[in-house]
């Protein structure tokens, strides 16, 4: 079992997950943390991770905010 994580934990998404999760053009996604908006991200070396949860929430929040 070396090497799975445990279930309680999820595997950071890309920018390209986030993307496709979202709907957005990378381009798009790249645009919107420029800017500060769009669900939090976090650079771990020269790549940028979504947290999971987070980027369920922030959809939750707009969507929350649209009704």
């Amino acid at each position: 079992m070396a090497g799975e994580v445990p279930s309680r934990f999820e595997a950071l998404w890309t920018v390209e997950h986030v993307a496709e999760y979202l709907g957005l053009a990378i381009a798009t996604l790249y645009g919107w943390r420029g800017r500060g908006y769009g669900p939090p991200g976090y650079r771990l070396g020269n790549k940028v991770r979504y947290r999971p949860e987070e980027v369920r929430a922030w959809v939750a929040e707009q969507t929350s905010r649209a009704s």
